[in-house]
């Protein structure tokens, strides 16, 4: 009897080839026709905008811009014979390096120019005023009060540089020399 149950168990269980199913001719032409009909509803394919800057990045290049504006102004008193501001502008060219990581340029001349000079673009609209170090001083106070408001937002190594920048040009406030 236990054979018998066996024997019948094995062929309840026994894995049967099983033949595939096959697609009518009618089911075929209809889902052939369905796809290209949402093919063709789709239109032309437009071609994609550049992906809109992420406010992070719309904040790092307007630092950079800034940044190589002041950048101008060390290097012209530095021309005029400012040596001791050269340590003051390297900082800054640090400062445009960080965030440069942070800001990819997409155009070549958007990229600026070597380390050291400023870019044409940011240099600023043509200076009314010779610049000085009471210019110089003023700029950056105001430029340091202005990096804690733009904090909120931000993620935490963006957060971090900007504050970094931020305590830097306080410290170039009140370090600036007053007289040369």
């Amino acid at each position: 009897m236990s054979r018998f149950l066996v024997g019948l168990l094995r062929e309840q269980w026994e894995v049967k080839p099983v033949r595939p199913r096959q697609l009518s001719r009618r089911a075929l032409l209809a889902g052939g026709a369905a796809a290209l009909t949402s093919c063709s509803a789709a239109g032309p394919s437009q071609p994609s905008s550049p992906p809109s800057d992420s406010p992070e990045t719309v904040l790092a290049k307007g630092l950079i811009a800034e940044k190589e504006s002041t950048i101008a102004l060390y290097s012209s008193l530095i021309a005029d014979g400012a040596q001791k501001l050269v340590p003051f502008r390297e900082r800054h060219q640090a400062h445009v390096d960080a965030l440069r990581r942070h800001a990819p340029m997409t155009s070549p001349a958007a990229a600026g120019s070597p380390s050291g000079s400023p870019s044409g673009r940011a240099t600023p609209s043509a200076p009314q005023k010779k610049p000085s170090l009471a210019r110089l001083r003023a700029l950056e106070g105001k430029a340091a009060a202005r990096r804690a408001r733009q904090l909120a937002g931000l993620s935490p190594g963006m957060a971090q540089l900007v504050a970094s920048i931020g305590a830097c040009e306080a410290a170039h406030a009140a370090a600036l020399p007053r007289s040369l």
